[in-house]
């Protein structure tokens, strides 16, 4: 899961599908990272861990980091939550292969209509609610998406 600085959106689609994985008991590893390394170290906005605790789930163990070349060819999906996310990894892929893996999480929603999962930071506790809905949506269909296959 990749957004701009790792600490609004991709923390809560990691904590989404985590919880969701795990509770489905799928062995899966899933992680975040950011395009920039702005928030390194850093924990998840404090308003992504109010919505997710809200909801249930505690994302207090993820920490941001910048995305790397290795992640390229480490992770079989790479998810990005806007435009820019996706035109920075790219930006990074070395050859066709890396480029397949990056993907607009909403187009698991909404196939080719390339939506944007839209950045709360610095906004209100609803933009994060907001959020937070879009990529539960998206999560759940990325669990019966990759079941299936």
């Amino acid at each position: 899961m990749v957004c701009l600085g790792n600490i609004c959106r991709s923390p809560i689609a990691h904590g989404l599908l985590q919880h969701k994985a795990e509770k489905l008991g799928l062995n899966w590893e899933i992680d975040s990272a950011g395009t920039s390394n702005w928030h390194e170290g850093e924990l998840p906005n404090p308003k992504s861990i109010a919505v997710m605790k809200a909801n249930g789930i505690d994302i207090t163990y993820q920490r941001s980091r910048p995305i790397t070349e290795s992640d390229l060819d480490y992770y079989d999906i790479i998810y990005v939550m806007d435009s820019s996310n996706f035109t920075d990894v790219r930006n990074m892929a070395n050859g066709k292969e890396q480029e397949q893996k990056i993907l607009l999480i909403l187009n698991e929603v909404e196939p080719g209509k390339n939506r944007a999962v839209p950045d709360p930071y610095g906004l209100s506790e609803a933009h994060y609610q907001s959020v937070y809905d879009m990529l539960d949506v998206a999560t759940d269909k990325i669990i019966e998406r990759l079941r299936q296959n």
